[in-house]
């Protein structure tokens, strides 16, 4: 597996065992068997978006200490040149890049999402996750199949959705081209995101 994977899957299983958290409790966290959870851990398999953000929170730490082993150190104010975000590429090809990972103590996670067309994808179910908090998403380009529980809908440029994370929700980009939007979740009021 790629050395980056393996670095994150390290930093992941010190955190947990520094916290004595049992792999049990990580693995019932992230909705998966406790086996499955420990292929994660070993570097065997790729790392969603949601297991690190869920996996983060629960060891109190921010998302860009797992992927990068630093810690964030602003606190006034912190600016991102266009390009120049924090790659996160853990989702079936969607890249994220983190807006604000240099900035300590986030009350939201701001994200650019690139969403790849891929026409199985967008005529198929969609992969539903949850966590706590809120989420924004607005669309720059292209179109979105958008679902929330039940609820399915597709957003185009200009199109904005607003929601509560703890259900569950997925997206693919749809209508024959790759999507690119802006995401921001928002910390629960009691200050988490897991």
């Amino acid at each position: 597996m790629d050395e980056k994977i393996q670095e994150i899957a390290q930093r992941i299983r010190g955190m947990r065992e520094d916290l004595a958290i049992p792999a049990e409790e990580m693995a019932r966290l992230l909705e998966m068997s406790e086996s499955e959870y420990l292929e994660y851990e070993s570097g065997k398999r790729d790392f969603t978006f949601t297991f690190l953000y869920k996996a983060a929170t629960r060891f109190g730490l921010d998302i860009s200490d797992l992927v990068t082993g630093t810690s964030p150190r602003l606190s006034v104010y912190t600016h991102v040149k266009k390009g120049h975000g924090l790659p996160i590429e853990r989702r079936k090809g969607f890249k994220y890049q983190s807006l604000a990972y240099l900035f300590k103590n986030r009350n939201a996670e701001p994200f650019l999402v690139e969403a790849p067309y891929d026409e199985k994808a967008e005529k198929g179910e969609i992969a539903l996750s949850s966590h706590k908090g809120q989420e924004f998403d607005f669309i720059l380009s292209g179109s979105l199949r958008m679902r929330i529980n039940d609820h399915e809908f597709i957003m185009h440029e200009g199109d904005c959705v607003y929601y509560d994370s703890s259900n569950k929700h997925g997206m693919v980009a749809a209508g024959g081209k790759d999507c690119t939007f802006l995401a921001v979740v928002i910390k629960d009021f009691d200050g988490r995101m897991d």
